[in-house]
């Protein structure tokens, strides 16, 4: 019984240690850490040169035609800060800072979201560095 019992504990200790070394192996060396690039952060979006507007055309729905959605003044800003967690008239395109997305109406979260920036065109929201909420 004693014999039974040290061949047991060697056997165990002999499993014990071969285990240990098999995990040590499969860590990675605690003295090499992996080197990341640098972190560059994003530029800061500048202001695009206003570009002129387009002049409002038709825009024609199988045989019936109805007129484009008005475009901002000439000298209107691009984006708008939201007001009381809304975005005013002409500015239906609502952007968040942290997430770096944007919302067009009828899209499924634009009922829920709350704008940090307003945008009166997708395209703007774009050229600022937003990507458009996924359908």
């Amino acid at each position: 019984m004693l014999r039974r019992l040290f061949w047991l504990g060697l056997l165990g200790g002999a499993g014990f240690a071969g285990y240990s070394a098999w995990r040590r192996g499969a860590e990675a060396p605690s003295g090499l850490a992996p080197e990341w690039p640098p972190f560059e952060p994003r530029p800061a979006a500048e202001p695009a040169p206003a570009a002129e507007p387009a002049p409002a055309a038709s825009a024609a729905i199988g045989d019936v035609a109805r007129p484009a959605a008005p475009l901002p003044p000439h000298d209107a800003p691009r984006w708008v800060a939201a007001i009381e967690g809304r975005c005013p008239d002409g500015y239906p395109i609502k952007a968040n800072d942290s997430s770096r997305i944007f919302h067009v109406p009828g899209g499924r979260f634009y009922d829920r979201t709350v704008p940090e920036r307003c945008y009166a065109d997708a395209a703007d929201a774009e050229a600022d560095g937003y990507r458009r909420a996924k359908a």
